[in-house]
């Protein structure tokens, strides 16, 4: 990275790390509410077990699944030119300013979702509100490597994921309060009031903390001026994924980066619904595993930091893998619900380490003094979003047939399995 053209900060500066690290505490409220608590059942609970869907008959829980996987279609499409254009004119922040409102406007827009009679509405919101979650990560990960020098990557990455992890717990806990005693908020009991005002205060949480945070993120000096927009920044992102087959072990890692990405983000979406129609979890029930979840992903995220200093990324990464493969074939041979706890906790471990981790892997093995990051880590989140739509249509896919959730966990643990076996072929910088 040019430091004279690029930065104009110092690495390793406490006050931005902090600043970058707490874009992370925002907009995590997202990922947590409304993906994982509390919209999806919401969402199984407002509309019919079958939807009629252009004629063909679906269960709402693989509309859910097909939802996420239409609006990964598009941000794979556009990330690749986005990043680009970010890149060529240093526009980074604005990019993820942009999602940031679209997102967290569409978060509180659900809040007019009230029954099957918005189906639509409340869908192409979703929608919407995933796009500016995901789409803006490409950006935020990207300034990583242009804050923390590489040494600090794996805790500078580790606090990102553990203050995520923190701040979306407390809002939760603030919306179910709200949901269980309305009573105390001067709200009718029997409504659906509560669960729509928690959309609304996850959407200004997300939009009040990002504007903070991004007003301290380092300006880039490099302003090209937006000849050509498209063309240019397609030729950017054209240029990194050609210097990219350069450097054997990255590639490496963006393929088996890729497997194990549709095992753990299906399991990030799905994990709710399947504990809700498979175990018949009740709301309180699965309010206790997903906190649950979210402390163990704080020490997760910490631990693995730890271990990677210890032991290097490669290996704490594969132990990581390990535990996800395990944690599938035992979900598939669960009914009880108190074997299902102790698989919530596993989850919820790895869940932040894998997370961290593989974000400061991959920074790690970008190559240093280049001015491309953004479209670096836009390979790196293409990857994700392209797993996201795989293993989540594969996962409704399976369910719409089967008429069951099991086949489709039983899916990813063979997912984990070949990551495993890719991901022991690299070879990192003294690890080997």
């Amino acid at each position: 990275m040019n430091s004279d053209s690029i930065k104009r900060h110092e690495i390793n500066d406490p006050k931005i790390i902090r600043a970058w690290a707490y874009y992370d505490w925002a907009n995590s409220a997202f990922a947590l509410v409304i993906t994982t608590a509390i919209f999806p059942a919401y969402y199984l609970a407002i509309t019919d077990n079958l939807i009629d869907l252009f004629g063909v008959k679906i269960p709402n829980s693989a509309l859910y699944a097909f939802t996420i996987t239409f609006a990964y279609i598009i941000l794979t499409i556009a990330s690749p030119l986005l990043s680009g254009m970010a890149d060529y004119g240093g526009r980074k922040k604005q990019f993820l300013l942009f999602f940031t409102l679209i997102g967290s406007i569409s978060c509180i827009g659900l809040y007019f979702f009230e029954s099957m009679e918005q189906l639509i509405l409340g869908t192409f919101l979703f929608l919407i509100g995933l796009i500016g979650f995901a789409g803006g990560l490409v950006f935020y990960n990207a300034f990583l490597p242009e804050i923390a020098s590489p040494d600090q990557y794996d805790t500078v990455s580790a606090k990102g994921s553990a203050l995520g992890f923190l701040g979306s717990l407390l809002l939760l806990s603030l919306c179910l309060l709200m949901i269980q005693k309305p009573g105390l908020f001067g709200i009718a009991v029997g409504t659906t009031l509560p669960v729509r005002l928690s959309f609304v205060l996850v959407g200004l949480w997300w939009l009040v903390f990002s504007l903070r945070s991004i007003a301290k993120f380092p300006e880039n000096s490099l302003h090209k001026p937006y000849i050509n927009p498209i063309k240019n920044g397609m030729n950017e992102f054209l240029k990194v994924w050609r210097e990219s087959k350069q450097y054997p072990e990255l590639y490496k890692f963006l393929f088996s980066f890729f497997t194990y990405s549709a095992g753990v983000q299906t399991i990030l979406y799905m994990a709710s619904t399947f504990a809700e129609k498979e175990l018949n979890f009740e709301t309180s029930e699965l309010i206790v595993i997903i906190l649950c979840i979210q402390l163990l992903g704080i020490a997760g995220a910490y631990i693995a930091a730890r271990c990677s200093m210890k032991w290097g990324n490669k290996i704490t990464l594969l132990f990581i893998l390990f535990i996800w493969t395990i944690v599938c074939m035992v979900a598939y041979m669960t009914y009880v619900k108190s074997h299902f706890y102790f698989l919530a906790a596993s989850v919820g471990f790895v869940m932040g380490a894998v997370q961290s981790l593989s974000r400061s892997t991959y920074a790690k093995l970008i190559p240093k003094q280049i001015n491309d990051n953004t479209s670096y880590f836009s390979l790196y989140d293409i990857l994700e979003k392209s797993a996201i739509i795989l293993g989540t249509f594969i996962f409704g896919f399976l369910n719409q047939v089967t008429g069951s959730m099991r086949f489709s966990i039983l899916f990813l643990s063979i997912i984990f399995v070949l990551s495993i076996l890719l991901f022991s072929r690299i070879k990192m910088n003294n690890e080997v």
